[in-house]
């Protein structure tokens, strides 16, 4: 009978694309698969059987583990909650029972099967930290999209961080023992897999609904076409000083095609242009938000998201660009659907690609600028485009005036919310009557544009705050 290879056979030095190596032996192998599965099956017989020593004293054994769930899932306090498992072996093993999302640390927690017996019903798994080599800790390096990571030297200076990662087949076997034991798993993060990890998950996996995936590409998504259940997907594709890979428009043509029932997408550092634009528009039917994070689309890619019919909500976060190559303005069309526009952090510099955003999303009733560059009252002035806009909010734009901040409100004939915050160059002594009047009729005003606000004195002669409802409020 031939035996599985122990994991301590094989090593990331040792690694090689060959099929020869340890690691292909054991992907190919369905003993090394039950090995690994049934690892928890027999820990969990033999604790079961071993003596309990203090079962005398422990009266809560006298009651079901079953009943003792549901009295351990009753308690308000999670923290509390959390700690039961400090009281015995048994209530160890029930709180266990109760986790259903956890953060993988340590990759040979999930291989060794100790995971499977110590969380059996989990359905929020995220690997993207257990994926990471390096157990060193004389150097730290923080990325904000992944936390810290303690690396040594060498490796912190090291041009490919590939290195630094567990080998693609070593990820992908670790998905597939993963997905074996939990075929209810909802959600999943994990970093630098291929299409067969994915496609292993995809089939033991039928209702995942959630997944974000790190260091993705185009060959990647070829496995993602199969989750047919996918509601909400998050791709990056690059992380500025850690790694970059291709998503171009043939990865997300293949994913329009095979994730017809998305309802949230987030692209992250990904390039493609109109097309595979397009085709997320025409085969995501049920696309509802739709957020692009420091994306790197070929110029006229912008025209095609109309073709989002049902998009509810667009966002920009760290976009350096919206599009350099905007078409005339008959050609954009509109998103009929739309009703929140976000941008936070963006480059808002170039105005034929502002004024080409605001075409598009006319529609809008809710705008958001945070920290948002090259904001003056020329691009601010673009927003009148909007004329349902009933929620308006501007943090951290310091170039835009108070006069081209009138000039826009004043035009926003449904405009109920206004949030101001942060903005040095729009002052309290330059508001006029008419801009306060506007001001005591808002349903929810919040006023700090960053100065000694003045604007009480101004407004202590209107009828502001005898309306009913709570019309000023100090942020």
């Amino acid at each position: 009978m031939q035996k599985p290879i122990p994991m301590s056979s094989y090593s990331i030095e040792n690694q090689n694309p060959n099929n020869s190596s340890p690691l292909n032996l054991w992907l190919n192998n369905d003993l090394a698969l039950n090995h690994a599965v049934c690892t928890a099956i027999r820990r969990h017989s033999l604790l079961k059987n071993a003596p309990n020593k203090t079962l005398a004293n422990d009266f809560t054994s006298i009651i079901s583990d079953e009943i003792l769930l549901q009295i351990l899932s009753k308690h308000p306090d999670k923290s509390q909650r959390n700690s039961n498992f400090l009281v015995s072996k048994g209530w160890l093993n029930l709180q266990g029972r109760l986790v259903r999302s956890l953060k993988v640390f340590d990759w040979d927690f999930l291989i060794s099967g100790r995971m499977f017996f110590r969380f059996p019903n989990l359905t929020h798994v995220d690997l993207l930290h257990g994926t990471f080599a390096s157990n060193n800790t004389s150097a730290l390096l923080s990325i904000h999209e992944f936390g810290c990571f303690r690396l040594s030297p060498d490796e912190f200076l090291c041009d490919d961080n590939r290195s630094l990662l567990l080998p693609v087949d070593e990820v992908d076997f670790g998905l597939k023992v993963l997905a074996s034991v939990y075929p209810n798993l909802r959600r999943l993060v994990v970093m630098n897999c291929s299409e067969i990890g994915l496609l292993s998950v995809a089939e033991e996996c039928p209702i995942m609904q959630e997944l974000v995936l790190h260091m993705c590409n185009d060959n990647v998504l070829i496995g993602i076409a199969a989750f047919s259940n996918l509601q909400i997907l998050k791709i990056i594709g690059v992380v500025d000083g850690f790694y970059k890979s291709v998503v171009s428009d043939r990865g997300l043509i293949i994913l329009a095609q095979g994730c017809k029932r998305l309802v949230k997408l987030e692209l992250q550092g990904c390039e493609g242009g109109y097309e595979g634009i397009k085709a997320i528009g025409e085969c995501c039917q049920m696309l509802e938000e739709l957020t692009f994070c420091d994306h790197r689309m070929d110029d006229g890619w912008f025209s095609a998201l109309c073709y989002c019919e049902n998009l509810k909500t667009l966002k920009f976060v760290s976009c350096k660009e919206i599009d350099r190559n905007c078409e005339f303005d008959e050609n954009l069309g509109v998103c009929l659907l739309l009703e929140r526009l976000h941008l936070e952090r963006c480059q808002l510099r170039d105005k034929q690609s502002v004024r080409a955003l605001f075409l598009v999303c006319q529609i809008v009733g809710e705008v958001v600028f945070k920290n948002c560059w090259g904001m003056n009252d020329a691009m601010f002035f673009n927003a009148s485009l909007c004329r349902r806009l009933k929620f308006l909010s501007i943090e951290g734009c310091s170039r835009l005036t108070t006069q081209g901040f009138e000039t826009v409100v004043l035009s926003l004939t449904e405009l109920e919310s206004l949030k101001v915050i942060s903005c040095k160059n729009i002052k309290d002594d330059e508001v006029t009557p008419k801009l306060s009047a506007l001001f005591s009729d808002l349903k929810d005003f919040k006023w700090w544009p960053g100065n000694t606000s003045l604007l009480s004195t101004k407004l202590s002669f209107s009828d502001m705050g005898k309306r009913g409802g709570k019309f000023f409020k100090k942020f």
